[in-house]
């Protein structure tokens, strides 16, 4: 890669980067002519940055000696390595992974001398209030009844971040909505909301809600929070708050096809998300598409306020109609409908 003169210091090492959020972050950065380093998890499908001129590195998140070694030289980290599931079949990978892979890496970083850390976290792994009025980075964790491994290791591998940010290590926080937009190519379960519904295996509509972003807005906020984020401090990147009734019907809408014309109650969903996981756990072994601890959290309306991340971080706001039909559209040209 040719880099003018003083670039290395600028060099930011991006984990998790052929991830949905990853790989755009990485482009952001590249945008800001930034040197990246990506650092992939072994056996990763790298085709979200295939063709960018970066430098790659394979690496277990886990393995603290190894990730020291691939943040030499880095100014920045951006640490996005997580699994993103509502479901798995060996709980312990994901705890690994984003609990123990955060430790790991934050310590690699520190052991490295990198100056500035931006640690992905979510907006699981902030609650949610009991009005329904949007939450924001004030209100702690208190979805202990009804979390799932994903949002449980959130909310643990978060404590790990903002407790060594207390004892002196330069990181700032960013807790991403559900994000939108193109090369969702796993997908993510926020993309399997747009895709499940493009493939009619969205029957009928349930109560509560989500927030929603757009993707660029995601990752550029990501790179704003590296100059312009407090160390310590946390910032919600979210946009739109929409109930799922009526994000299901935009999508059907722009997509022209019929939108689902029943409501089942929160009892009747919260059986039948129960029957969908149970039948994965036991005998299909694959992802449902909704668990039961899913679809209690969607029925708490899980509305945010980010204002601080807009005064701060500068975060943008893409119109949400523009954000859905660039995902369909994604999911249209890659074949996966």
């Amino acid at each position: 890669m040719l880099m003018m003169p003083g670039m290395s210091e600028k060099r930011a090492a991006v984990s998790g980067a052929t991830g949905f959020i990853g790989s755009a972050v990485v482009r952001q950065l590249l945008a800001q002519n930034r040197p990246v380093r990506a650092l992939l998890e072994p056996g990763a499908d790298s085709r979200n940055i295939d063709g960018l001129d970066i430098e790659r590195i394979t690496v277990d998140v886990c393995d603290h000696t190894s990730m020291t070694r691939a943040l030499e030289d880095c100014s920045a980290y951006y640490h996005l390595a997580a699994i993103y599931q509502l479901w798995v079949p060996k709980r312990g990978l994901i705890y690994r992974v984003n609990v123990e892979g955060t430790t790991a890496s934050l310590l690699a970083a520190q052991k490295a001398g990198v100056e500035r850390i931006i640690y992905t976290s979510s907006i699981a792994a902030i609650g949610l209030r009991e009005d329904r009025t949007p939450a924001d980075e004030s209100v702690p964790f208190n979805l202990y009844d009804i979390a799932d491994d994903y949002v449980l290791t959130k909310h643990l591998s978060e404590r790990v971040a903002l407790r060594f940010a207390q004892a002196g290590m330069p990181i700032v926080v960013v807790n991403p909505a559900f994000p939108f937009g193109e090369r969702d190519s796993a997908p993510t379960p926020t993309g399997s909301i747009v895709l499940s519904t493009l493939r009619g295996e969205v029957p009928v509509l349930s109560a509560g809600g989500f927030c929603a972003i757009d993707i660029d807005d995601v990752a550029k906020a990501h790179v704003a929070a590296e100059t312009r984020g407090r160390v310590g401090e946390r910032y919600i990147l979210g946009d739109h708050n929409v109930s799922f009734a009526d994000f299901i019907k935009l999508v059907c809408e722009l997509a022209q096809r019929k939108p689902p014309r029943i409501t089942v109650p929160p009892s009747i969903g919260n059986g039948l998300a129960f029957g969908m996981e149970m039948w994965a756990k036991h005998v299909s072994h694959k992802v449902p598409t909704v668990t039961w601890r899913g679809a209690k959290y969607m029925q708490r309306h899980a509305w945010f306020d980010s204002a601080k991340a807009r005064r701060e971080l500068g975060l943008g706001s893409t119109p949400l109609v523009e954000t859905v039909q660039r995902s369909i559209a994604y999911f249209r040209d890659s074949g996966m409908v």
